[in-house]
Formats: structure tokens, sequence, C-alpha cells
């Protein structure tokens, strides 16, 4: 295959041509404007439903709300990516101030929506929403319900949306910046390098260990010297979202997090007691692993070193074939969707130091695309980050015939494709492995995947809780947030690791994220979940060979309209509110360690 077959630089010019010096994307924004003032105006005569016929006028606003939502999500997707690619990119940060001041207005009018509904009638609702009409959408207008009970007073909701802008977000967006402007030099092959915070991070599965720990040591210094100013960053973030809960009355701080995700406490509670209950393995493996290198314990910056040595560095074109090779296995709508996004240039995977450190997908709901954003670095783990943003985009692919309304699907719900698509491409390696040492090196990239979602993740995870207790009662200084780290890094690795990262708060950007507050436990869930349908996947696999993935797509695409518990319910049979649950996903990953630790002992 030529190199030229695949581009590893994006396409946005068929989105909007010019860039951010786009006169279609500044047309784009003037009529979103337009739509929103209309919305604003036809909200002046929308009033608390007081007859079944009523459910029209219902529909008419949800038509409202859908386009301009799918108008908002385009131009936001746009310009997320011309920053990512440009973080400098002058143009793109005024469109996004003036995106993000539309959107305010639309958010200020949106929650009046909610609250009309709120007044509604109990029994006068149900007879609404059971009308032909109105019954595809009553999931969705019973959660717009239920968070309108949450909401302050109208006047108070537009004043909190406007102060977001150059409050709350403002702060999310200012640590972008700072971290995508940050340089650090690290010695490569006996010549130093100027290497951006992504490649710097890159170089943590390079196979020298002197490099490993050299881009650990030396990003370590630069967060040590900035650690003061990404402490205000972080108190300011945490300090604006709790005025806001304790404005609305929210004392726990996991439940604007549990309602975004559509999950109950007591899911989380049973997936976190099953996912401590069963750690033992996974120490065993680290600290096996810290043997072969040498060391009584595990030095955090050899975690994702390769546990083999030989030539680990995969060309782009070898990674796109090895990832098309084994999507093909599992069915071929995944297969052809993603040789789709090569071929049209939808993925920039471009190494170079002026861009974004942050992997994403983005979503472009009006043109039925999406944008995959990474820095390929020549690595396993760059490889799985590809697959994994292949199996986002696959699910915006997924809900393209489901209509807009149910497209939204809960975070909890959207690692699962991604993080079933790094399963695809590990297991079917491991099984196609020829050696013992091939088969090693790919156990040992799987077992990261589980001690990431079973240690790292849930040391985040107790971390941000522990943090905003003690933010509650006001600033916590950098050298308090560096102890909380290290205890929440010590319970959740159990001991296991040393020299760890006790800044991770300060390069872990989900910790910055103003519309995702605890974005840490939806990893753990979509990898145990994903773990169940893969498990099913495989035994039907026998029975109905590609025809599964119809299933999967059926998931997928009810991914925007039913509880989390009620999904897996509804498709795999199972009760996510049980520790049994949890478990069964683990014992799979526990068989991983144990075979882990045979072959190297042998």
């Amino acid at each position: 295959m030529k190199e030229t077959e695949y581009l590893q630089v994006w396409s946005l010019d068929k989105l909007f041509p010019d860039g951010s010096q786009s006169s279609q994307f500044c047309e784009h924004l003037k009529q979103l404007e337009i739509k929103v003032s209309k919305f604003e105006e036809k909200l002046k005569f929308f009033h608390t439903p007081k007859e079944l016929n009523e459910s029209l006028k219902v529909v008419d606003i949800i038509e409202y709300i859908i386009d301009i939502r799918m108008n908002l999500s385009q131009a936001n997707s746009f310009i997320t990516c011309l920053l990512a690619q440009n973080p400098k990119d002058q143009n793109a940060t005024t469109l996004r101030g003036k995106t993000s001041s539309i959107n305010a207005r639309f958010e200020s009018a949106f929650k009046k929506v909610q609250k009309v509904l709120v007044n509604t009638n109990q029994h006068l609702w149900e007879g609404i929403l059971d009308t032909e009409v109105l019954n595809n959408y009553k999931f969705i207008l019973n959660e717009w319900r239920k968070k309108a009970e949450m909401h302050l007073s109208d006047e108070e909701e537009s004043l909190v949306s406007d102060l977001m802008v150059d409050g709350y977000h403002a702060w999310g967006q200012f640590y972008n910046s700072l971290v995508n402007s940050i340089r650090v030099n690290v010695q490569i092959d006996g010549e130093k390098s100027e290497l951006s915070v992504a490649q710097a991070i890159n170089l943590r599965s390079h196979p020298d260990e002197e490099v490993r720990k050299e881009s650990h040591m030396a990003l370590e210094d630069i967060w040590k010297e900035k650690e003061e100013l990404f402490a205000k960053i972080l108190n300011h973030i945490a300090g604006f979202r709790l005025q806001v809960y304790k404005k609305r009355g929210l004392e726990n701080i996991l439940k604007v997090p549990l309602i975004e995700n559509r999950i109950k406490e007591e899911t989380l509670n049973a997936m976190w007691k099953a996912v401590s209950k069963y750690k033992k393995p996974f120490t065993n493996y680290l600290n096996q692993k810290a043997k072969m290198n040498g060391d009584e314990k595990m030095h955090s910056y050899n975690f994702w070193a390769p546990v083999t040595k030989g030539n680990q560095k995969i060309k782009y074109e070898d990674a796109v074939d090895f990832i098309l090779e084994h999507f093909s296995q599992f069915g071929t709508e995944l297969e052809s969707f993603s040789r789709q996004a090569f071929d049209k240039g939808w993925i920039e995977a471009e190494d170079r130091p002026n861009k974004s450190t942050v992997a994403f997908c983005a979503g472009f709901p009006l043109s039925g695309e999406s944008r995959i954003f990474m820095t390929y670095g020549g690595r396993i783990t760059n490889v799985l980050t590809l697959a994994h943003e292949l199996g986002h985009a696959f699910h915006n692919h997924a809900m393209k015939p489901v209509n807009a309304m149910n497209k939204q699907y809960p975070m909890s719900i959207s690692e699962t494709a991604s993080t079933f698509s790094e399963m695809i491409i590990l297991d079917a390696a491991m099984e196609k492995a020829e050696s013992t040492k091939e088969k090693l090196f790919l156990l040992d990239e799987k077992l990261k995947r589980s001690v990431m979602n079973f240690m790292n993740i849930h040391s985040r995870f107790l971390f941000e809780k522990k943090f905003y207790e003690e933010r509650k009662e006001g600033i916590v200084s950098s050298s308090r947030l560096n102890e909380l780290m290290q205890e929440a890094i010590d319970e959740g690795n159990e001991g296991t690791l040393d020299n760890a990262s006790i800044h991770s708060w300060v390069w872990t950007p989900h910790y910055y994220m103003t519309k995702s507050p605890f974005y840490n436990f939806p990893y753990t869930f979509g990898y145990l979940f994903s773990l169940s349908i893969y498990a099913k996947a495989k035994a039907k696999a026998k029975e109905k060979g590609k025809e599964f993935e119809k299933d999967y797509l059926d998931l997928l695409r009810d991914s925007g309209s039913m509880s989390t518990e009620d999904l897996v319910m509804k498709h795999l049979g199972e009760d996510i509110t049980s520790e049994a649950f949890w478990e069964k996903g683990i014992e799979l990953c526990v068989k991983d360690a144990e075979e882990f630790i045979t072959l190297t002992s042998s």
C-alpha cells in the first residue's frame, strides 16, 4: 500500500473552505444567530400546556431545538478542529467566542422550555407524551422535565449562562491554550528535540528507558514550574461549578454527572466495588513487569514501555492495514466505514509540534461526517488511539438513521464503541500472534488497558471526589492538590507505582472540561460494558458470523433514547446495579493477568 492512499492530514475544506477565514462559516454563524432570535421570539408565546391537543405546540418547539442544536454542533466541532490543528489561530479563537455567546443565548432559552414543561400537570403531561407525535420522544422529554426541577429562575439561569462564557468556559479554554503553548526539551538518539506536550507524552512507550525517563522528568519539571497557575485554573473551574450547584440546592457533587450519564448512583457504586475487589491480579502484573525491568516497584515512566525488545516502530500505513484487517473480521460496515474515513481525509495524524495535545473525534451532524484528531508517533499506543477514535466516529455513523431528538447519547455510552474498537484490534491480533514474544507484547498492551481503567481511572475518580469536597470549604493549594493526587494514586493503584506523577491533576485534561464534570468513570464503564458486548459477539459469531454487527448497531442506535440501565437490560439482559454484572467483565481481564504471569515466569 502506498503512503499517499491514506492521508495523515485531514481535510476541513469540505466542511467550510478557507478554515478560520471561511466566509461560508461566518454565514453559518449569522444564520445560527437568526435561528436563535426566532426561537427566543417564539418562546414569548409558548406557555404551559393546558390541553391535550397542545402537543403540536411542543412538537413545533422541539423542531426548533433540534435544528439549532445540529447547527451549533456543526459550528462547535469545526472550531474545535481549527484550534486543535493550530492553537494559535486567532481568528478561530474569535469565532469560538462568538459561538459561545450564541450557545449561551440558546441554553438560556432552552431552559425556559424545560421550565414550561415541568409546570405541566402530571396527568396532562403523560397524556401529551402518549400522543402519536410525541411518543418517540418520551424518554428525552421526561429527562428535560427532570433536569428542569434543578433550575433557577429564568433571570438567574440567563445570568449564569452569560457569566459562563467569560468565566467558567473561559477558564477551560485558557487551560487548553496554556498546555498547547508549552514546549519541553528531550534528548532522543543523542539529539535534543523541542517537543509539544503531546509529542513528549507519546514517548512514554518509547523502547529506550532513558528516553521515557527523561521525557517524564522534563514534563514533571514543567508542571512543577507552573503548578500555581494550573491550581488557580482548576480552583476557579471547580469553584464556579460548586457555586451553581449550591444555588440549585445540589449537595451531592455526583448528582449532575450521574444524570448526564443516565445512570443510578447504585450502578456506579456497584462498578467501583467490583473493581476494588479484583485489584490483586493487576498488582501482581505490575510487580511482575517491574521485576522484568530489574526494579522492585513499577516506575510510572515504565508503565507504557513495551514488554519485549525489538522494532516497535509501526508505520502509519501499516497501522491502517492492521486496523482495517481486524475490523473486517467483526463486520463489513465497521470496516467499510473506517476505510471511508481514511480515504476521504477525515483523519489528522501528523506528528508535528504546533498542534493540540488531546486526541478526539468531532462529529458533524449536518454533513453526517466525523473528523479524528491525534498525533501519530509510531507506537502501538498510537494504533490503539486511532482505533479508539474510529470507534467514536462509527458510533456517530450508526446514529445517522436515528431521529435527531434521540441522537444524543450519554458519556457513559460514548466510550463504549471506542473501547470496543480497541478491543477488536487487541484481541484479534493476539489470536494471530505467531510467537510467544508477539503474544506477550499484545497481552501486555491489553493489560495496560485494564490497569488504566481499574486503577488509573479509579484514582482520577477518587482525586476529583476528594478535591471537590475540600473545594467547598475554600481554595485548595497546589501542594494540597499534589497530596490529594498522591493519596488517590496510592489507593487506586494499591501502592504499586513508583515515581508516580503527582502532577497528573495538571496534565489530565478531563479535570478542566467545563461541559463534562467527572469525566473519568465513563471510561471504566465503557471498558467493562464493551467486554460484555464483545464476549457476546464472540459467542454469537459461531452461530451468526458477522451478523452480530446488526445487533451491535441496534444497541448503539438505542443509546440516545433510554437510561443506561434499560439499554443494558434490553440488549444484554443484564442488571448493571448488581456487582455480579461488573465482575463477569473483570474476570475476563483477570485471566489476561494470570496468563501474563505464566508466560513471563516461564
